[in-house]
């Protein structure tokens, strides 16, 4: 009788297209590690936000670097893994607007990106973990077993986002939040370092027009294949 063999899932994709949500309910109903990648860099901008770091002056960036500690720390109450900052607990502040408006400039710094890369593929050692971002299955894990790219219609992602802030913030603007969508896309797709791209063997998932139950169940399948695949 064939034994299952732990594989390493990447979710990349666009801003906006529930990457983090997928990912989330895939480990749970496969009994793997989720790491939100996303949540790294936010930690990150959060810093330099908080220290006055100006990211423009490589030397700030490198120093400030050598005082960031990031570290997933499973909170039973919420029965998820939340993103602490230098020992303190910042997932829901990373999360603000004003992180998010700065978040793809940060990440494109390559000293940055390198730091996190690094952190992130320690974390991928063990296999049997799930990780969305941009960059995951071209930089983080080109060799993984099974690579989501997603994708969804611009207006339909603009709205998604609206409402996710809305919640915290009743006065953003849904023209805000286009804003931030586009700037976001052009940055991440356009940077010079790991730029979002979609790996020449991912599966594109377009969930424009799929419920999240469809979407869940059409992963899930993929990954059960691919797990079928490389049992041994």
């Amino acid at each position: 009788m064939k034994k299952e063999r732990k594989i390493i899932i990447t979710i990349d994709g666009w801003s906006s297209c529930g990457k983090s949500t997928l990912a989330k309910e895939l480990a749970a109903e496969l009994n793997y590690i989720y790491v939100d990648s996303g949540a790294m860099y936010r930690a990150i901008t959060l810093y330099f936000l908080r220290n006055h770091i100006d990211w423009t002056d490589l030397a700030a960036v490198h120093e400030a670097m050598q005082n960031v500690e990031l570290e997933f720390v499973y909170n039973p109450a919420h029965c998820r893994s939340e993103m602490h900052l230098n020992g303190e607990n910042v997932e829901y502040v990373i999360r603000d607007l004003v992180v998010a408006e700065k978040v793809s400039d940060v990440a494109a710094i390559k000293e940055v990106r390198e730091f996190a890369v690094a952190q992130q593929q320690r974390m991928g050692n063990n296999r049997g973990i799930i990780m969305d971002g941009r960059d995951i299955g071209t930089v983080v894990f080109p060799d993984a077993e099974l690579k989501i790219f997603m994708t969804a219609d611009n207006a339909v992602r603009v709205e998604r986002r609206f409402q996710e802030l809305y919640k915290k913030n009743p006065n953003v603007t849904l023209e805000e939040v286009k804003n931030n969508l586009e700037l976001r896309d052009y940055i991440d797709s356009h940077r010079e370092v790991s730029p979002l791209r979609q790996a020449e063997d991912a599966i594109i998932l377009d969930n424009t027009n799929l419920t999240p139950e469809e979407q869940f169940h059409k992963a899930l399948k993929l990954a059960k294949e691919r797990i079928g695949q490389f049992a041994v």
